[in-house]
């Protein structure tokens, strides 16, 4: 009788040990579900602190920008390959439309298509596509402002791409924090 006994008991424990058993193993495959898909998702890598630092530098750059307007936070400058000297690349951009405009106190009209150029990268370009009806309003406000007299200076065409240039570049750093346009040149120019 006292083998019954014990058999009796066993088979009442061996259910709940069965239970036990089973939580503990749906456990283990939950913990180790989730720390495999944080080992696969990178969490456990050792993380560059040189990354870490280079990131919270240019944070702290930001906001130093942000303080200090002057400060060049804009588009770097793509250089050339040559070993001797440091040159830039030269990028170009021609405004589509032609720009006309009344000379001061003159019956006359000056019509000009204007292309620039940056040592910049596309970001210049892609900031004079956005703000174009700002820029060829201050363009078109230097060319109303010329006078007839002005006309026959010899370097009337340089001294206007040059007020062009200084009124493009204020009216994207007023916009964009930077300008980038290095000069503007006149493909086509024409005074009637």
């Amino acid at each position: 009788m006292a083998e019954e006994d014990t058999e009796v008991e066993g088979k009442k424990k061996s259910p709940i040990v069965k239970i036990i058993l089973i939580a503990v193993v749906a456990i283990l495959l939950l913990v180790g579900t989730v720390v495999g898909t944080l080992f696969v998702t990178g969490f456990f890598d050792k993380k560059d602190e040189t990354a870490a630092e280079a990131q919270l530098k240019a944070l702290e750059e930001q906001a130093a920008g942000a303080q200090n307007p002057a400060s060049d936070t804009g588009p770097k400058k793509v250089t050339k390959g040559t070993p001797e000297l440091t040159r830039f690349e030269n990028h170009y951009l021609e405004i589509e439309k032609d720009m006309l405009a009344n000379l001061t106190n003159s019956r006359k009209v000056i019509q000009v298509q204007v292309a620039i150029m940056t040592h910049y990268d596309e970001r210049v370009f892609k900031n004079v596509k956005k703000h174009e009806f700002a820029l060829r309003s201050a363009a078109l406000d230097v060319m109303r402002q010329t006078t007839e007299d002005q006309l026959g200076q010899p370097d009337f065409r340089k001294n206007l791409a040059e007020k062009i240039r200084l009124e493009l570049n204020a009216v994207l750093e007023k916009f964009e924090d930077f300008g980038g346009i290095e000069e503007v040149y006149f493909t086509s120019f024409v005074v009637q």
